[in-house]
C-alpha cells in the first residue's frame, strides 16, 4: 500500500474493506515464488489540497471476483474519486504493470503544489509527503537562482511537477522522462495549468542531454530528480558537456547523489 498523505484511519478503512473482501470471495493474494494468487498490492492515494482519494488493485489478472460489491463499499469513504485495476501478469518484483482499468469515475486524482495543479494517475510518481514537497521544490528553485530568462532542463521530469513550478520564473524549461504515461500527464498538467514556456520529451535523460551536447546546445539550469538509483556516470558527463550554469540535484540516496562530483 502507498500512503500519500492519507489519514491512518482511512488507509485502514481501505485496507479492511479489500481484505474482508478477500476472505468472502477466498481471493488468494499473490505469491512472487510460484507467481500464483491474484492481488499483488494495493495503491492507495490522497490529494492532500483536494481530498480526492484513489484506490487501484494490482492484479495478476483482469478479473476481480465480486468487483461490483468492493466498489460500492469504498464509495461509502469520503472523497473517493477513481478505483480502478492495474494489471501486472509478469513474473517479477516490480509493482506496477502497463495496463490500467478504470472502474469508477476517473483513473486519476489531482491535487496542489501550491498554486500548481497537477493530475496524479496510477502509472505517476508522485512525491508521498506534499507539504515537505512544496517546501523542497520551492528550495530547488531558490538554489537554481532563475531570473526569469534560463533556459532549464528538467532532466527525469516524471508528471512535469519541478518542471511547471519552475517555468514560473525561467525562460523555457524542457522536461524530459523515460516513462510514456508520465510523460502523458506532464503534458495534461502544463494545460491545465496554462503553462506553454514548457515541453516535454519522452526517452532517455542521458541520451537526449548527451544529444543537445553533440548538436552544440547549452542549457543555463538543470533540475536532477532521479530514481533511488542515481544519475548514471553517463548522464552526468552528458550535464558537464551542456555547461550548465547550476546542476540543482535532488536525492534520497547520499551515496549516489557523490556521483555529482563527476561534473567539473
Amino acid at each position: 500500500c502507498e500512503d500519500c498523505a492519507i489519514g491512518i484511519k482511512e488507509n485502514k478503512d481501505i485496507l479492511h474493506m479489500v481484505i474482508a473482501h478477500m476472505e468472502k470471495w477466498k481471493i488468494e493474494p499473490y505469491r512472487e515464488e510460484d507467481h500464483k494468487g491474484l492481488v499483488r498490492h494495493v495503491l492507495i492515494r490522497k490529494g492532500f489540497t483536494t481530498g480526492e482519494i484513489m484506490v487501484c488493485l494490482i492484479l495478476n489478472g483482469k478479473k476481480f471476483p465480486g468487483l461490483s460489491d468492493l466498489v460500492d463499499n469504498l464509495k461509502k469513504i469520503d472523497g473517493m474519486t477513481s478505483i480502478s485495476i492495474n494489471v501486472n501478469t509478469e513474473h517479477t518484483n516490480r509493482i506496477l504493470g502497463s495496463e490500467v482499468i478504470p472502474v469508477y469515475q476517473e483513473v486519476y486524482i489531482t491535487d496542489y503544489i501550491g498554486d500548481v495543479k497537477f493530475r496524479i494517475s496510477p502509472l505517476s510518481f508522485y512525491q508521498v509527503n506534499p507539504e515537505q514537497t512544496e517546501k523542497l521544490y520551492q528550495m530547488a528553485i531558490e538554489c537554481a537562482g532563475l531570473t526569469g530568462t534560463e533556459r532549464v532542463v528538467d532532466a527525469y521530469c516524471g508528471t512535469g511537477t519541478i518542471g511547471i513550478v519552475a517555468a514560473k520564473q525561467a525562460g523555457s524549461v524542457i522536461g524530459v522522462e523515460l516513462n510514456r504515461d508520465a510523460v502523458r500527464d506532464a503534458r495534461v498538467n502544463a494545460k491545465l495549468n496554462q503553462t506553454d514556456n514548457i515541453s516535454f520529451v519522452q526517452g532517455d535523460a542521458t541520451r537526449f542531454m548527451a544529444q543537445m551536447a553533440a548538436d552544440g546546445e547549452k542549457a543555463d539550469v538543470v533540475f536532477l530528480d532521479p530514481p533511488r538509483s542515481g544519475s548514471t556516470e553517463e548522464c552526468l558527463d552528458a550535464i558537464d558537456k551542456l555547461s550548465p550554469q547550476k546542476v540543482v540535484y535532488i536525492s534520497c540516496n547520499p551515496e549516489t547523489l557523490a556521483r555529482l562530483s563527476l561534473i567539473h
